[in-house]
């Protein structure tokens, strides 16, 4: 039985851990030929490894997503090594640090270089992949999925100020993209996961308080656990797959109902 995304050519960034990860090993999974780029090449191939172990079929480029130039050569390293491009999943991305100990920092608290830095990556890297994307696409003539990773922080008041900002152009880039290029039968959708226990913002998921770290997360989501990083991996292949094929502008809340509200007691 042929998988999901059976034959496609993937670019995923920030594949060196986390949702990125994820989406290399399950895209892999289900029949995809995938480059997995990540700023930290070492991390990007150890990922591709484990794809190649599972029986996939992956290769690592290092890849600097706030860089244009690293951005086009990723494509075009998935261009020479698989003959075209079907996939480009922006799923790179970065926060503020947290104030040790205290969590969250104020917006007031952020330092201006590192707010920049966290643009570069979160708006920068997404629009820089979607314009290498486009540009292959309408070389091979022949449509493509472009998905991005936003969060529900771009959906409500959640998380870091900065950082929902970041997460907010992200989803109007979606909805805005999707009808500029909907004559070139492209399709731009966005995930929007919610709390999920990754490396993002300093978090360990080899911690020893493991186990608390996802019960409190659960206790924040109406169906009362964390997102798995493979949960959000799964939303942004389906949206990559056949099964989306008339689905574009869609921001896919992975939040185990967290944007639909909380329920109200008696």
């Amino acid at each position: 039985m042929d998988g999901l995304v059976q034959g496609k050519v993937a670019v995923i960034t920030g594949a060196g851990s986390g949702v990125g990860r994820a989406a290399v090993l399950l895209f892999c999974e289900h029949g995809a030929r995938v480059i997995a780029a990540d700023i930290d090449g070492a991390n990007a191939e150890e990922t591709a490894a484990m794809a190649r172990a599972a029986g996939g079929e992956a290769r690592a480029v290092a890849c600097n997503v706030a860089d244009p130039a690293s951005v086009d050569a990723t494509v075009a390293a998935a261009v020479e090594a698989f003959g075209r491009l079907d996939v480009i999943y922006n799923n790179a991305g970065i926060t503020i640090s947290p104030v040790p100990g205290k969590g969250l920092r104020s917006l007031v608290e952020c330092d201006p270089e590192e707010m920049k830095r966290v643009e570069d990556v979160n708006i920068n890297g997404v629009i820089y992949g979607c314009q290498a994307a486009i540009r292959q696409f309408a070389m091979q003539g022949s449509g493509g999925a472009i998905v991005s990773t936003a969060s529900v922080a771009g959906l409500m008041g959640y998380g870091g100020v900065l950082y929902g900002a970041t997460k907010g152009a992200v989803v109007q880039l979606t909805r805005a993209l999707a009808i500029e290029v909907a004559d070139q039968g492209i399709r731009v959708n966005a995930v929007c996961p919610a709390g999920m226990l990754t490396h993002y913002a300093g978090m360990n998921p080899d911690s020893e308080q493991r186990d608390a770290i996802l019960q409190g997360m659960g206790r924040a989501h109406p169906l009362g656990k964390a997102i798995d990083p493979r949960d959000t991996a799964a939303a942004a292949m389906f949206l990559c797959s056949d099964l989306a094929a008339n689905i574009t502008g869609v921001n896919l809340p992975v939040d185990g109902g967290l944007v639909a509200g909380r329920k109200v007691g008696r």
